[in-house]
């Protein structure tokens, strides 16, 4: 039987993709809270994952000149509605919310990582026969 580390690991490393891709996104809100005109962005989490399991097959850059698949996350990035009127400037970044958002996705962001870790220490057990022999 063969072992499609794609079928292990494939979910969650979609998902730490995306979550990693999302706290670039707040980031970029948080460093622009005070720029006038600058209006806050976001990933839709859910819609992403949506999006990458309906993109089942894995795409391979055989040619330099082929698109990476990291530029179909670029149109998941949309803008915030805002929650508080405007202040005069344009700018819709709520830096309160943009800090929970980026610590609510720094954490899932972890938990990922040790489910991911867990999987692959299941594998490594189940590999090495278990430890028994």
């Amino acid at each position: 039987m063969a072992i499609s580390l794609d079928r292990l690991v494939g979910f969650h490393q979609k998902a730490l993709s995306i979550r990693s891709d999302r706290m670039e996104v707040i980031s970029g809100n948080l460093a622009n809270a005070n720029t006038p005109g600058y209006k806050a962005r976001d990933i839709d989490f859910n819609k992403a994952m949506k999006s990458a399991q309906y993109d089942q097959g894995s795409l391979v850059k055989t040619h330099d000149k082929h698109l990476s698949g990291r530029s179909q996350m670029q149109a998941e990035i949309e803008f915030r509605v805002p929650d508080q009127p405007d202040t005069g400037d344009g700018n819709t970044v709520d830096a309160q919310v943009e800090r929970n958002n980026f610590l609510d996705n720094g954490m899932r962001y972890q938990a990922g990582i040790m489910l991911l870790n867990g999987k692959i220490k299941g594998m490594k057990k189940a590999l090495g026969g278990g430890g028994q022999g």
